[in-house]
C-alpha cells in the first residue's frame, strides 16, 4: 500500500577535527579523552609528528585506542570503522604497514602517560557502594589468564608457564591492578611476566593509596613487610591471612577479635565462620581470618568487617571486563615487547574511559548504585558511536539530553545481584587428572536462602582451638610457635613489671629447647610484643601492662 512505502530523510550533523586529524576521534569516549590532552601527553613524551603527513600522531594515538575497541579486527577493519562517518571528507587510505609504522613512532610512553593521566576514583564519595564510613574501598589483585603471541621476542619477555608434562601453549602475561570496588574503576596498574610475584607487582601501586581509603586484600598479601608497607600510606587495611599464620593474642575485645602485632603493626584479628544453606538444603562454608587496622570494635563490628570483606571480589569482575567481554578471550596483537606494552596501556586507557562513562550515567540517577551499569552495554554503545562519528565534541550548550552510552546504560540496568554460590573450578587445569574435590560447595549454582556468619573468639591462655580453626599442623597436636608465643605471653602478665631471663621462662613453661626460644623471644622484641631490657632479660610491652591484673587479656584502655 502507498502508505506502507512512504520513505523519509534523515539529516544529522558531524563535528570532528579538521583536515587530516578528523579520523582521529573516539566517538562519545572522545569527550573523556579530549584532543587537547592527547596533544599535551605527546609534547610531554616529546612524540609529536616532526611534519604534518597523513597519519599525525594524534590520529596514531586514537588508532591504538581502537585497537582495543576493536580487537578482533585487523589494521585496515578498524581504520574502515574511524572514517566510517567521515563521509564527504577527502580522506587518504594508509596501508597497513603505515598503520604498523605510526605504532612503531609514537611507542607505548603516550598511551602509558594517558592512562596515569585517566587513571584514578570515578564516583563521588555519596554514590552508594563506594565508601565504608569515610573510607573509599579498594583492592588488589592479579591477572595471569592474558596470554601474549608465541613468538621468540615474546617468549625471551615473558617466558612459558613450565608444567610437568610440558610448556604452555602462550606466554602469560601478570597484570597487577588497585582497582576501586565500588565502580571497578581502576586507580593503577602494572604488569609484567608471571615469574614476578603479585606482591612485587602491588608493591609498585602502594604509593596510590591514600589516608581516605580501605585496602581490601586477599591472603597473598599478608607479608609483615608488606602490611606495614601499606600502613604507611595512611590507608585502612582489611586483609584476609593464611590459615598457617597464628598471631599472638596481646588483647581480647568484646565481639570476639582480637588485638596483635604482625612485624611491628598494631593490628586487630576477626576469626569467622561463614556458612551458607542453599535452595537444596545443602551447607557449606569456609573459614576467614581476617587483619584489620580498624581497632575500635564499637565502630566497626566484627561480623559488619566480614561481611565488607566479600567487596574484595570486585576486582575479579573487573579482569572479567577486560578479558572476555572487552577482549573476548582472545590473544594480544603484538609481536614484540613494545608493541605489547603499548597495546596493554592502550586496553587499559581504553577500559578506564568507559568506566567513566558507566559512572557518570549511574549517577545522573539519584540513588543508582554502580554495580547495575552493564559493562557490555557501554561497550556495545561505544562502538557504534565511533562508526557513525557521534558525540566526538560536547554540546556548546547544556542539553537535558543524555548521551548515547548514558542511554545504553540506563536502558539495559542488570538485575539486582542474587546471593548465589558454586564450586572454584578451573577452566583450564595444570593436570589432565581431575583432583578428588575437597570442599563441599555446589558443582552448579545455587541460590543462598540462608547465610550465618559466626565470630571465633580466640582462646587467651593458649585453650586449644575449635577443630575449624585449627590449621593442618595444629591438628595433630604438634605445638606450635603460636602455643609458644601465647603461653610466654600469658607467663609474662602475671608479673608485667617484671625482668624475666630466657631460663626462667623456659623453666616455668618447662620447654626443652632452650635456643629456639631464645631466638623466638629476639623475635618477638623486634616485631614489638616484649621489650628488651638486658641480655637475655626481657618485660611485657608497656602498651599491654593493665592495672587490673585480674583481667590480663581485656582491651587496652583508651589513648
Amino acid at each position: 500500500m502507498p502508505g506502507q512505502s512512504a520513505t523519509s530523510t534523515l539529516t544529522r550533523t558531524i563535528t570532528v577535527a579538521e583536515g587530516v586529524f578528523a579520523p582521529g576521534h573516539l566517538g562519545e569516549l572522545t569527550q573523556y579523552v579530549p584532543f587537547e590532552l592527547v596533544d599535551d601527553v605527546l609534547v610531554q613524551t616529546r612524540t609529536v609528528h616532526k611534519r604534518l603527513r597523513c597519519l599525525p600522531s594524534r590520529v596514531g594515538v586514537y588508532f591504538l585506542l581502537a585497537l582495543a575497541l576493536f580487537p578482533s579486527l585487523g589494521y585496515a577493519r578498524v581504520w574502515d570503522k574511524l572514517v566510517a562517518g567521515l563521509h564527504g571528507l577527502q580522506l587518504h587510505r594508509p596501508s597497513e604497514k603505515a598503520l604498523r609504522d605510526l605504532r612503531r613512532r609514537l611507542g607505548p610512553a603516550p598511551l602509558k602517560t594517558l592512562f596515569e593521566v585517566l587513571a584514578g576514583p570515578l564516583a563521588q564519595p555519596s554514590t552508594p557502594g563506594v565508601c565504608y564510613r569515610r573510607w573509599r574501598t579498594v583492592a588488589f589483585d592479579g591477572c595471569g589468564s592474558l596470554k601474549a603471541p608465541d613468538q621468540p621476542r615474546i617468549r625471551a619477555l615473558l617466558g612459558k608457564i613450565r608444567h610437568h608434562w610440558g610448556l604452555a601453549g602462550y606466554p602469560a602475561l601478570r597484570l597487577m591492578a588497585l582497582c576501586e570496588t565500588g565502580t571497578r574503576g581502576l586507580l593503577g596498574a602494572v604488569f609484567g611476566p608471571t615469574s614476578t610475584g603479585e606482591t612485587a607487582y602491588a608493591s609498585r601501586l602502594l604509593p596510590l593509596l591514600s589516608a581516605k581509603m580501605l585496602l581490601l586484600a586477599d591472603r597473598g598479601f599478608d607479608a609483615d613487610g608488606f602490611l606495614n608497607s601499606a600502613a604507611d600510606t595512611g590507608a585502612q587495611l582489611l586483609v584476609r591471612l593464611n590459615p598457617r599464620r597464628r598471631p599472638a593474642v596481646l588483647a581480647t575485645l568484646p565481639d570476639g577479635s582480637f588485638l596483635t602485632r604482625l612485624g611491628g603493626l598494631k593490628l586487630r584479628i576477626i576469626e569467622a565462620r561463614i556458612t551458607v544453606t542453599t535452595s537444596d538444603g545443602r551447607q557449606a562454608g569456609d573459614h576467614y581470618r581476617l587483619a584489620t587496622t580498624l581497632l575500635d570494635h564499637r565502630a566497626d563490628p566484627a561480623d559488619t568487617l566480614v561481611r565488607l570483606y566479600h567487596e574484595r571480589w570486585e576486582v575479579e569482575s573487573a579482569f572479567y571486563s577486560l578479558r572476555h567481554t572487552l577482549l573476548t578471550g582472545r590473544v594480544l596483537r603484538s609481536c614484540d615487547p613494545s608493541g605489547l606494552e603499548q597495546e596493554i596501556w592502550a586496553l587499559l586507557t581504553l577500559y578506564q574511559a568507559l568506566r567513566s562513562a558507566m559512572v557518570d550515567a549511574v549517577e545522573s540517577v539519584t540513588g543508582a548504585d554502580p554495580d547495575r551499569a552493564s559493562f557490555t552495554a557501554a561497550l556495545q554503545a561505544a562502538r557504534d558511536q565511533v562508526i557513525t562519528a557521534a558525540g566526538v565534541l560536547p554540546p556548546a550548550e547544556p542539553t537535558d539530553k543524555h548521551s548515547a552510552i548514558t542511554d545504553a546504560v540506563l536502558a539495559a540496568p542488570l538485575p539486582a545481584r542474587r546471593l548465589r554460590i558454586s564450586a572454584r573450578t578451573v577452566k583450564c587445569p595444570m593436570s589432565r587428572y581431575p583432583a578428588k574435590p575437597t570442599e563441599t560447595w555446589p558443582l552448579t549454582s545455587q541460590n543462598i536462602t540462608h547465610l550465618t556468619i559466626d565470630v571465633h573468639p580466640r582462646p587467651a591462655t593458649g585453650a586449644p582451638l575449635p577443630a575449624e580453626q585449627r590449621a593442618p599442623r595444629e591438628q595433630t597436636g604438634i605445638p606450635t610457635r603460636s602455643d609458644c608465643k601465647n603461653r610466654t605471653l600469658q607467663l609474662l602478665r602475671t608479673d608485667p613489671h617484671r625482668p624475666w631471663r630466657a631460663r626462667e621462662i623456659a623453666q616455668a613453661l618447662e620447654y626443652t629447647h632452650f635456643r629456639s626460644l631464645c631466638a623466638q623471644l629476639s623475635r618477638w622484641a623486634k616485631d614489638g610484643l616484649l621489650h628488651k631490657v638486658g641480655r637475655g632479660t626481657y618485660t611485657l610491652t608497656s602498651a599491654w601492662v593493665y592495672s587490673d591484673q585480674s583481667k590480663p587479656l581485656t582491651s587496652p584502655p583508651a589513648a
